[in-house]
């Protein structure tokens, strides 16, 4: 399933200070794989959806890896239907009878796209869009522009991953019995 840009042409000009349509026709390409880019580093989706997740329990808790959870619709296991008194949402995870796989069906993300991430994708557009050449530095007469490693190329500074890194999913380490 193809998801939304994260941003819209009309958010990009107004970051950028320029009106829409003076922004380059490439402008929501450049948004669309922004939005990728942010959602394959924070491996979010970030927009409200339904999916399916094949889940293995440890201790009778399993975590749903789209955040946040909505609601839950279903839970199988062994193709049967776990009834809803039988397992409890918990935030993002499912405590369940069993530690055997379960399928949840069930939805998750943001009414809205957060503040953060909103940003991080403005600002990756904005730069890809203003610096489309991957210019390093440039001279023209006495002028004479450098510009810093981040804005070459589509890719996340730094200070980007850091904003995105809440958004991950943590994995913790379990001792094996």
């Amino acid at each position: 399933m193809e998801l939304p840009a994260l941003a819209t042409v009309d958010q990009l000009g107004a970051w950028m200070q320029t009106e829409p349509d003076e922004l380059p026709e490439s402008a929501a390409l450049v948004l669309d794989v922004a939005s990728r880019i942010v959602r394959a580093e924070a491996r979010q989706s970030f927009t409200r959806g339904t999916s399916s997740a094949l889940l293995y329990p440890h201790d009778g808790w399993a975590v749903l890896p789209q955040r946040p959870v909505v609601s839950v619709q279903t839970v199988h296991q062994g193709g049967q239907l776990v009834d809803a008194e039988r397992w409890q949402l918990v935030r993002d995870r499912l405590r369940l009878p069993n530690d055997k796989p379960v399928t949840v069906t069930y939805t998750h993300g943001y009414a809205a796209v957060p503040g953060d991430v909103l940003a991080v994708v403005l600002t990756l557009a904005g730069r890809v869009l203003s610096n489309p050449g991957d210019l390093r530095q440039e001279s023209v007469g006495s002028v004479s522009v450098t510009y810093a490693a981040e804005t070459i190329g589509a890719s996340l500074a730094p200070a980007d991953r850091d904003l995105l890194a809440r958004y991950r999913k943590r994995v913790s380490v379990v001792g094996l019995r």
